[in-house]
This record gives C-alpha cells, structure tokens and sequence, in this order.
C-alpha cells in the first residue's frame, strides 16, 4: 500500500527546513539515515560501497540523502550536517561507484560533433516516455510522470548553477542568460520550479518539495544524481555543461509531446504550463548553449572536449534507463512507481 511508502502530514509545507527523511532502502541509506538522525555509529566503508549495485535503490538513495543537504535538507537535520566529514567520505566513495560505472557503461566518448548531431537527431519512432505518452499515455500515466519527475523539477535549474563560479567568459554569460529564463526573469511566479509545483497541484497532486522521494525509484534518481555529481565538483565542469547541453538539446521536441498527451487528455491548462514553457524557451536555449556555452568553454579550455562529451553520453544513458524503466511498467499495466498513487486529494 501507497502509505507503506509516504505517510499523511498535516505539515505539507515542510516548515522545518525540509521533508522528512525517507525510509532506507539497503544497508547503505539505513546508515546515512540513523547518521542524519542523530546517531554516532560508522558509516559503510570501501567494501561496502563497491559491492553495492552502482544503479541500484540502496546507492542511488543514499547518494540522493548526502546531495540534498546541499540544497533544502531534511526535517529535524541539522545544518551541519552539510560538512559532517564521515557523510562526505561516505558520499565520495558512492560518488565513485556511481562515475565508474557509468565511464565504464558509456565506453569510450565519441567526438562531440558526433554527440551532437546524435542528440540533434529525432527518431521518427522514438520509444522514451514522451513517445509512449503521446501515443498511449492516461492520465494515471501523466501523472506518475509528474511525480517521477518532482525529484529534480522542483529543484529544476539549481544543481547547474554551482557551475557557474567556474566558468569564464563566454560560457559564463551564456549560462547565465540560459538560467535567467529558468528562474522566471526576476520573476518568482514564472519561476520553472514554480510551474512545475503548479502542474502537481493542477494533477491532484501534492506539490512539497521532497513529497514523493520515499515512491521514487533509482532510474530516476540517477538521473538527478548526476545533476549533482558534476555540479558539485570543479573537476567535472566539463562533464556539466555536457549534461546541460543534453538536456537543453532535446528538451523542446519531448515537451512539445508531452504537453500534447496532456491535452489529449483533458488535463487543466495550469499543469500543461509548464511544459508550453519549455516548448518555446528551450528552442532558443539549444542554439545558445552550443555556441556560447559549450563553445566558451571549448574556447578557453579545449582539453575539456572528450569531458563535454562524457557527460552529454551519460546523460543520454541514464535518460535511456530511466524511460525503459518507466514504460516497461506501463506496457505491463502497472505502476513505474515504487507503490501505486494514493488517490486521496
């Protein structure tokens, strides 16, 4: 059962700094949890991190735990938290199982060009999950989207801003001008995570920040964990603006289907807002982030270009697993949740 997984709280808003903290899935997150609660025991060592499945619920939560206290942390968490050195030595050794398996996963990077012109490439039968909604999509369908999605929506822009300090020049504007639209151009109503809670909402669903981690699996947790992986290291700039390229390239033609299905079904114009958004501002965004963000960077650092195309690959790859996961479900007529949607308001 859905309460199994995401207890009822008269407390929607989070007012202690954060949502609460889920329940572990593995030995890993039961750790990093009882550690976020108080407790003083030692966290898994090496063994235990390069055991665990790199894909998998357990690492790919706990990794999500030690990500979030960088951004709106936990309930009852203390800020401190952020810097506490044994959660930092803990992150980096999964922060390592998880780049490792995807370099290992992803091969050897093809030229960028080659990149490119994949990503710039739509397939006339493509099979992700803006394809299947487009064609089969419900509304149970869209709306387990929606909450598959929250995890990094309601957060939307922010993991790719700790780039910004650096970059240089041309990449530097360019990425601002790019991040300038996200947040709503000074304003906090036209906000893209603003939409995004808007479109929850406009579904029936509960739009808190950090609402439905505890029904979300890993391929999409991956998928945000990246975000935060390169993000957070000067080392992988490279390897952002890649991730960032990928998702600006192919942004515009998925949420134009997207928001298509959503009409098709009738759903409310407040929910399909956020998806017009990004039919029309991230057609521009595309041309800009490949002349002035990644050519910037390429500029002034061309060694990065094999790092570009890394993390353009592991984007593609997670996003890959992520929609074969989630329409495999559905072609089976069941959940891509961990539990189904409690249809309670």
């Amino acid at each position: 059962m859905t309460t199994t997984l995401l207890r009822e709280s008269e407390e929607r808003t989070h007012p202690e700094g954060g949502p609460p903290l889920p329940e572990p899935r593995g030995e890993l997150s039961e750790a990093l949890v009882a550690r976020l609660r108080g407790g003083s025991g030692a966290l898994p060592g090496r063994r235990a991190t390069e055991a665990a499945e790199p894909y998998g619920e357990d690492l790919q939560l706990a990794l999500h735990l030690a990500y979030e206290l960088h951004y709106q942390g936990f309930a009852g968490v203390p800020d401190e938290a952020e810097w506490d050195p044994a959660v930092l030595e803990l992150r980096t050794r999964l922060e390592h199982r998880f780049e490792d398996a995807l370099r290992a996963d992803c091969g050897r990077p093809a030229a960028l060009d080659e990149v490119f012109a994949v990503l710039l490439t739509e397939p006339q039968d493509g099979d992700g999950v803006s394809h299947y909604l487009i064609r089969h999509g419900t509304r149970e369908h869209v709306r387990e989207h929606a909450v598959l999605r929250s995890v990094h929506q309601l957060r939307e822009a922010d993991p790719h801003l700790w780039v910004v300090p650096r970059l240089r020049g041309r990449a530097k504007a360019g990425m601002i001008t790019i991040q300038y639209d996200e947040y709503g151009c000074g304003r906090a109503e036209h906000m893209h995570a603003r939409l995004y809670a808007d479109l929850l909402s406009a579904l029936g669903l509960d739009p808190s920040y950090g609402h439905y981690l505890p029904l979300v699996g890993a391929p999409a947790l991956a998928n945000a964990n990246l975000m935060s992986l390169l993000g957070l290291h000067r080392a992988r700039r490279g390897a952002l603006v890649g991730h960032f390229a990928a998702l600006e390239i192919g942004s515009s033609p998925a949420a134009s289907r997207i928001a298509a299905a959503m009409r098709r079904i009738g759903t409310d114009e407040a929910a399909v807002r956020f998806y017009d958004e990004h039919v029309e501002a991230d057609a521009v965004h595309e041309q800009l982030v490949r002349r002035e963000v990644v050519g910037g960077l390429l500029a002034e650092e061309p060694d990065l270009a094999r790092n570009v195309a890394f993390g353009a690959e592991a984007t593609v790859f997670l996003e890959d697993a992520f929609a074969a996961s989630v329409t495999q479900a559905w072609e089976k007529d069941t959940t891509a949740l961990r539990a189904p949607l409690d249809d309670r308001p």
